[in-house]
């Protein structure tokens, strides 16, 4: 098949409205929203009014939509499994948003009913195509910054939350609504090595019931060892991306990074001493540093664009999701062994 894909959107809320939405009127070129369904009448209405589209009131009229190609399932996070699993048993390629369920079990389930359908399952990480991050990738890749040693992935707020993504009952917390991002981009990073995850979860300022504090350190074999923050209690944030390196270091936000690194070639060379320093100093190398920083522009495409051009491409043309799988099971895998660990009360 060719042109355009033609979509239908479950869930009108934060990220099925202003994120999916959004950028498919964006690549109208290529998609179509054709259908929408929410509970909320005036929601519908206003889908209507911008794409001309059918609107139903509930998810299942939705997916016996025969002109749907594509369904997105953006409701509550505690609906992701059974929503994805009922669209994929109606013949629909599937964007599912994150977190990819609530366990590792109903993962596996969705990932089952995938592989059963032959249609095509994508989990929206779309932090894996953020530009902050591909530029950290194209510098960690580039090898600069020597072998890393350590990379820092904080998220820092601080702010109440009192909504459904709060509550535990609905698969809400810190961990899967935005912990998901930051683990996402470590395991890319890290390949598929054997991990051993650190966890501690904390409810500090949410109304509900659920976590807002995590903390995660993962480590593997011949590998950075990566530690990740995301809290909505910090009042005075740090830096979103700190990485070390043997020849030099990054560090920055989303919106601007800089990094330096020296050329080993440039030192002197130098040999172990024992002897007594003559000036009683420590020793010191005056290392050239090679200076360089990136910032993002107006013209840089979205990480949901980005998501949604290769989406295009693997549906139409034949190939992988823009996610693979594997990888989306071992964030929910981390996931799994942060609850193990720790208890919320």
């Amino acid at each position: 098949m060719d042109g355009k894909i033609k979509v239908g959107i479950g869930g009108l809320g934060r990220s099925g409205w202003n994120i999916h939405a959004r950028t498919l009127k964006e690549l109208s070129d290529k998609y179509e929203v054709v259908a929408v369904s929410d509970p909320l009448e005036e929601r519908r209405k206003e889908a209507i009014a911008i794409f001309g589209c059918r609107a139903y009131s509930d998810f299942e009229s939705l997916v016996k939509d025969e002109e749907v190609e594509l369904v997105i399932v953006a409701t509550p996070s505690h609906l992701h499994a059974p929503h994805t699993i009922t669209a994929l048993e109606a013949d629909k390629n599937v964007v599912c948003e994150k977190p990819m369920a609530t366990n590792l079990r109903e993962a596996d389930l969705m990932i089952e009913a995938a592989n059963k359908s032959g249609r095509m399952l994508a989990i929206f990480h779309n932090s894996l195509f953020a530009p902050d991050y591909l530029k950290i990738k194209e510098v960690i890749d580039s090898g600069k910054l020597g072998r890393i040693v350590l990379i820092k992935i904080y998220n820092h707020v601080f702010s109440r939350r009192w909504d459904w993504q709060t509550l535990k009952k609905f698969g809400g917390g810190e961990l899967r609504n935005n912990g998901v991002h930051p683990i996402a981009q470590a395991l890319q990073i890290l390949g598929n090595k054997t991990l051993e995850v650190f966890c501690d979860l904390r409810k500090t300022l949410t109304l509900g019931d659920a976590e807002d504090h995590v903390k995660i350190v993962l480590r593997a074999e011949s590998s950075p060892l990566i530690d990740i923050e995301v809290t909505r209690a910090c009042a005075y944030p740090q830096n979103k991306w700190l990485v070390i390196g043997t020849h030099g270091g990054l560090v920055g936000n989303a919106e601007s990074l800089r990094w330096k690194y020296f050329n080993p070639a440039s030192l002197p060379e130098r040999r172990l001493e024992i002897e007594p320093v003559p000036d009683r100093s420590y020793n010191f190398d005056d290392i050239p540093w090679i200076e360089e920083s990136w910032h993002l522009t107006k013209v840089s495409q979205s990480s949901a664009a980005m998501f949604y051009e290769k989406l295009y491409l693997a549906i139409r043309y034949g190939g992988s999701p823009p996610v693979p799988l594997e990888l989306a099971r071992n964030v929910m895998w981390v996931i799994e062994k942060c609850f193990e660990a720790c208890r919320i009360e």
